[in-house]
């Protein structure tokens, strides 16, 4: 497995990359309620990145093996919706949780981030679960310092939501970005400490929980890239681009609108 470390050079473009992918979610905050439909928040994250950021969108017509070119520019996961939920025709209603990720190429470097949002009132389970999942997120973010290992990570998410009686799904995880999309490491989200990968400064990667409400297995739905809870219920999704640095960690996904850690963790 080979683990690119980025130079200073890199981790400055990346800092800009990441800032900017934390400027759409800010930008289409406002945006999301009740009646628009995930085709128009796909349009306006695409149209801000190309005209006002002059970056790309990464997600459009982003082709791993074995998959279709994915034809949008955001993902919009609602609901039962795990990740990679294809934008379109459907509506937001008042109740629903959405999840939007957002990647953004600017110099050649991708920065990845997604917020959940909740649409008007939501149940008590929905809101338990969005602040759970962003809960797991930032245990498993402060695990990350030169040293530590993968597994630190993946044990802390996985404890948490376990605890809540909630499930972690294993089919999908973070990884390692830089001039690629995808890169390694593979991050899981689930995990024994000590275990896995030795964390070193310069190493950049995503952290990006995915916690559903009932059980953890998923399908894939006709199209071929939305997965869904399997039983239905609820799943929640954020995520970030992390720096391992020598003494910890640095969020590279942040702007003015970037909620803080919860109390709790701190930062």
């Amino acid at each position: 497995m080979s683990i690119a470390l980025k130079t200073p050079q890199e981790i400055d473009k990346m800092r800009v990359a990441g800032r900017l992918t934390a400027e759409v979610l800010d930008y289409i905050t406002p945006l999301v309620r009740s009646g628009i439909t995930t085709g128009e928040l796909d349009r306006l994250c695409h149209d801000y990145i190309v005209d006002v950021q002059g970056g790309i969108p990464a997600p459009l017509n982003y082709a791993p093996p074995g998959y279709q070119p994915y034809p949008k520019s955001i993902c919009t996961s609602v609901n039962h919706q795990v990740c990679h939920g294809v934008p379109g025709d459907r509506q937001l209603r008042n109740g629903d949780i959405v999840n939007i990720d957002v990647t953004v190429i600017k110099d050649a470097y991708h920065g990845d981030s997604s917020r959940m949002f909740q649409v008007g009132e939501t149940s008590v389970q929905a809101r338990r679960l969005c602040e759970l999942t962003f809960e797991c997120l930032w245990l498993g973010i402060v695990r990350v310092k030169a040293g530590a290992h993968l597994g630190d990570i993946g044990h802390a998410i996985q404890q948490q939501a376990e605890r809540a009686g909630c499930s972690v799904v294993r089919e999908f995880c973070g990884h390692g970005i830089g001039a690629k999309f995808h890169e390694e490491p593979q991050v899981l989200h689930y995990g024994r400490p000590h275990t896995g990968i030795r964390l070193e400064a310069g190493m950049v990667f995503t952290i990006e929980p995915m916690i559903n409400a009932g059980k953890a297995a998923i399908r894939t739905m006709a199209d071929g890239w939305t997965i869904v809870t399997k039983d239905h219920s609820l799943s929640a999704q954020w995520e970030h681009t992390i720096l391992v640095t020598e003494t910890g960690y640095e969020v590279l996904t942040v702007s003015e609108g970037t909620r803080r850690p919860p109390d709790s963790i701190g930062s």
